[in-house]
Formats: structure tokens, C-alpha cells, sequence
């Protein structure tokens, strides 16, 4: 299936790529580290070429869409003559991206199809089952249904029918891996509520199958598949400790608490399956295994690599990133907002300096300008086929980003401290006049809603919206750079390790955002 892929790249392309990447991305630090919210305190717009600044500033929604960000739009019809380093920025941006289909489908300017599974019920995919829906939406149940497809092909291909779904949450991929694909799986989730919910998922399921069997009439004293039924294990994956602390977790025996699960009593998992599943950890005795993750967050992703290439019993991996934002650096080793568990697993001694989320690759490393700032990795999660159609539609979301950067001039103003101050999203604020959001954005951060608002100040604030759109389209431009340049660090690590690697946009880009998987085997022998 991957072998066609498009992605593939020989080792010297990979690395040219990188280099020209970084280079790229260097020259265009300001537009990739600006916070939109600063465009009026920082004055962001004349940080522009003037040659970008005449032909830009007049351009409706519609033609950012068409000229700047769409990259296979055929027909552009420029309102004036576009200066050559405005051209030559737009196309080195998508030609350094990976492509986020195979082939883009186009139905004129309309909001994005969902995929051809959900065209009879927009909110059911037509290729799952009623029990693997339940629960699940659409855009879930599009990824684990492709997702999990893959998983069961590359566990044909390398023999191994064992799967450690890692970072689980609900367990809805578990399911559809064993229950549906009847594969033998172990899920580990560090959220102890997300791992009871999935428990009590996974009998609600079980409930319904039986239900199903008993209808369908078809060997009714038929026992229970005991290689189908899932593990759950309450365990949070530290990105500082040895694969031989991972694998241990995944011995771990089942939560007797709220973790534990309690089937449906009609057709109950064997717990002679389930003890024998934790007991070839516990002994000592090695299967081999397949990782998957699907949209580990942060270093959750490049951690699984790590053990994927360390430890001599995982055979494959199917690796699919998000919250890249999280990934930690030397530049920034402790992010805010990411929480280590009171008691860590023991951290590997001869983890060095460099073990990172990113990068992982010796050669990115070593490239001059490979640096991503936290608000550049931030940047890459958004989802660019989403903006696209909120440009063409013209849609009123889009006024939030001029209210925002307006309402920062006045809350630094009066307290600079409070500079980049989180006032989160305000619900509606498109619908909102600029002072129904300002009372309500103010209160966020502490400030009275009667802040004094200069009329004649914010008007010509808010009469420059149109170019606060195009400033942040073009650092959304540099989005799909950075996460290529992400994924191609993983590349070449693994490249680097001896494991070549496919990397395949298997979501629909206009349901599922991030849509990439890696997918990497070692070859036996």
C-alpha cells in the first residue's frame, strides 16, 4: 500500500529538502514568529516589503484564498502586477510542503466535501458499523476506520499481530483494532477517567455484538474469540525512560479500581486471555509488537519512535503527530502547560542533552537556522483547508483577528504586563460589536469592561481588518513548511537508524487536519 506513496524520498533528497527548508524558514522568521495579536502594538504590516504592501492590501477574501494560499488554483487573475519576491515566497512555500493529498479534489469554491464514506448520513461513516460508532465523531471515526485499516495491513506484512495502541484516550481505535480487525491489543492511556471510559465503552460493545450474533442466529454455542478482546493499562509513557520501562508498563496488570473492566455479563473477555496477555510482560517472555498512535500529543510521538528503534521486539510503527506546539527543545525544555505525573518512571541514564521532540536527526541538528519557535510549531497545527473556505464563504469569523489585535493595543496600554494575555475564545465573538467583546474579553484578564476606548482610534484600528487577514495568511502560508520540516526530522532519524520509512497522507485533509502518517518496519536478519 505505502510503497506508492508520493512522499518517498531518497536519503540525499530527504536531506536537501531539510536544508533548503531551513534556509527558507530563516529568511522568513518574522512572519512565522509574529503573534497576529500584536499586528497594531508591533506594527506588524510594516514589517512587509513595501512592494508586498501595495498589492496586498486590497485584496478581498476570496483572492487570498485564490492567490496566496490555494496552491492548485489554476486560474489566477491578479488585480495588478504581484512584485517577483511576493511570487517567489508563495511558491517556494508550497513547493517545500509536503502535498496533504494525493490528489486534491476541487468542486469549485465550496465549503470542503466531507469523504465520500459520510455522503448518505453526514454524521455516519457508511464503512463502520453501528457499535463502532457509537459514541465517535465523524471525523474519529473516518481516522480510525482508515487508520486501523492500515495497522491490520502492516501487521499481515511483518507477521506480527500484536498492537500497542499508545495515548488511547477512549479507546476508540482499540476497539475497531480488536473487536473489529481481531487484532491482540494493549492500550496504555495516563488519563485514569479516559481508560474507565473506555472500559465501559468496551463492554457497551461487547453488549451489542452479542446482541448482533444472537440475531444473525449463527452459532449460538459458539465461544467467545479470546483474541479479540482489549487490555487497558493506566500509564503515562515518559519521554526520559528506556523502552524497558515501556514494555514493563505494558505488563502492568489491570486497574482494580475505575480502570478495571467489567464486560458485558452475557459474553464476558476471557480473563484467562487476560491474564496470559500481562503475564508474557511479567515473565519475562518478549512477542513482538506494533506500535500506533494516533495523534500522539507533543513527544509523545517522537518518544514512540525512540522505542520503536531501540527496542528489538517492536517490528513496525504507524505514527500520526499533532500539537507540535508541545514538543520540547533545547531552546525551550519545559513548555507551560505540560504536566509530568508526581511519580515518573524511572528516566533512562544514558538519555543525552539531545533527546528532544525535536529534532531528533543529527543532520537537522547540524542545519544552521533549524530553530522552530513555539508560535511556529503552534502555527503548523492549524488547519488550512478549513481557512480557505472561510475565505472564500467571506465568513465573519474572520473579524476576530482584527478585534483581538485591537483589543490588545488597549489592555497594554494601560498594563503591559499583561502583554499576550490568554483570554481564551470568546463564544460568538463574530456576532459581538468590538465593545460587547472588548467588556467581555477584559473581564478574562482582570480588567474593568470600562476601559476607556479611544472611538476614532479603534475605528481606523478595525478598518484595517482586511489587512490584518492577509498578514496572517501569509504566516499560515509557512504552516504546512513547518510541519514538513517536523515530519522530515522523523525521517531522517530514522534513516539515521537504519529504517526507512513512508510517510502517507491517509485523512482527508479537508476532515482530518493532520492527516500524515509515518509508517516504518525493520527488516529481519
Amino acid at each position: 500500500m505505502w510503497e506508492s506513496s508520493h512522499l518517498s524520498l531518497s536519503t540525499d533528497e530527504q536531506k536537501e529538502l531539510a536544508k533548503r527548508i531551513t534556509g527558507f524558514l530563516s529568511q522568513y522568521r518574522y512572519l512565522s514568529e509574529s503573534y497576529i495579536i500584536e499586528f497594531f502594538t508591533e506594527d506588524l504590516w510594516l514589517k512587509l516589503p513595501v512592494s508586498w504592501q501595495s498589492v496586498l492590501q486590497y485584496l478581498s477574501y476570496p483572492q487570498i484564498a485564490d492567490l496566496l494560499l490555494d496552491p492548485d488554483h489554476g486560474q489566477r487573475r491578479y488585480p495588478c502586477v504581484w512584485p517577483l519576491s511576493l511570487l517567489a515566497f508563495r511558491t517556494a512555500a508550497h513547493s517545500l510542503a509536503f502535498p496533504r493529498s494525493s490528489r486534491r479534489r476541487r468542486a469549485g469554491h465550496d465549503s470542503p466535501a466531507k469523504p465520500a464514506e459520510f455522503r448518505t448520513n453526514r454524521n455516519q461513516s457508511s464503512l463502520l458499523t453501528h457499535g463502532f460508532r457509537k459514541h465517535v465523531k465523524p471525523k474519529k471515526q473516518h481516522e480510525i476506520r482508515q487508520l486501523g485499516t492500515l495497522v491490520k495491513q502492516l501487521c499481515k506484512r511483518t507477521g506480527c499481530y500484536r498492537v500497542i495502541d499508545v495515548g488511547s484516550g477512549q479507546g476508540h481505535l482499540t476497539r475497531f483494532l480488536s473487536f473489529g480487525l481481531g487484532l491482540s491489543v494493549t492500550a496504555i492511556e495516563a488519563d485514569p477517567a479516559l481508560v474507565a471510559t473506555a472500559t465501559k465503552f468496551d463492554g457497551q460493545l461487547l453488549c451489542a455484538l452479542e446482541k448482533e450474533r444472537k440475531k444473525k442466529q449463527k452459532s449460538s454455542s459458539e465461544p467467545p474469540s479470546s483474541g479479540t478482546c482489549p487490555r487497558h493499562v493506566t500509564g503515562w509513557v515518559d519521554p526520559k525512560a528506556s523502552w524497558e520501562v515501556f514494555i514493563q508498563q505494558l505488563g502492568a496488570n489491570q486497574d482494580d479500581g475505575e480502570g478495571a473492566f467489567t464486560p458485558c455479563k452475557k459474553r464476558p473477555c476471557s480473563p484467562e486471555h487476560t491474564s496470559k496477555e500481562a503475564g508474557l510482560f511479567e515473565q519475562g517472555v518478549r512477542q513482538d509488537l506494533v506500535l500506533t498512535g494516533l495523534h500522539a500529543c507533543g513527544d509523545l510521538s517522537p518518544t514512540l519512535l525512540r522505542h520503536f528503534v531501540k527496542c528489538p521486539h517492536i517490528r513496525a510503527i504507524t505514527s500520526v503527530a499533532c500539537c507540535y506546539m508541545k514538543l520540547t527543545t533545547k531552546e525551550q525544555p519545559s513548555l507551560p502547560g505540560v504536566l509530568e505525573p508526581p511519580d515518573p518512571p524511572r528516566s533512562d541514564p544514558e538519555c543525552s542533552v539531545w533527546d528532544f521532540g525535536y529534532p531528533m536527526s543529527a543532520y537537522v541538528r547540524g542545519l544552521p537556522g533549524h530553530q522552530l519557535s513555539y508560535k511556529a510549531r503552534e502555527a503548523a497545527c492549524h488547519a488550512m483547508e478549513d481557512y480557505l473556505a472561510r475565505l472564500r464563504e467571506e465568513s465573519a469569523l474572520l473579524r476576530t483577528h482584527c478585534y483581538r489585535a485591537a483589543l490588545e493595543v488597549f489592555i497594554t496600554d494601560g498594563r503591559p504586563d499583561l502583554r499576550r494575555a490568554g483570554i481564551q475564545t470568546v463564544k460568538k465573538a463574530h456576532l459581538l460589536t468590538f465593545a460587547e467583546y472588548a467588556r467581555l474579553g477584559l473581564a478574562r484578564v482582570g480588567l474593568p469592561p470600562s476601559l476607556p476606548l479611544d472611538p476614532g482610534r479603534l475605528e481606523a484600528m478595525l478598518a484595517q481588518r482586511g489587512k490584518v487577514v492577509v498578514f496572517f495568511s501569509l504566516a499560515l502560508l509557512l504552516a504546512p513548511v513547518v510541519e514538513t520540516l517536523v515530519l522530515l526530522d522523523r525521517i531522517i532519524y530514522l534513516r539515521e537508524n537504519g529504517v526507512h520509512s513512508h510517510l502517507i497522507p491517509l485523512f482527508d485533509p479537508n476532515f482530518s487536519p493532520r492527516n500524515f502518517v509515518l509508517v516504518a518496519q525493520k527488516t529481519l536478519g
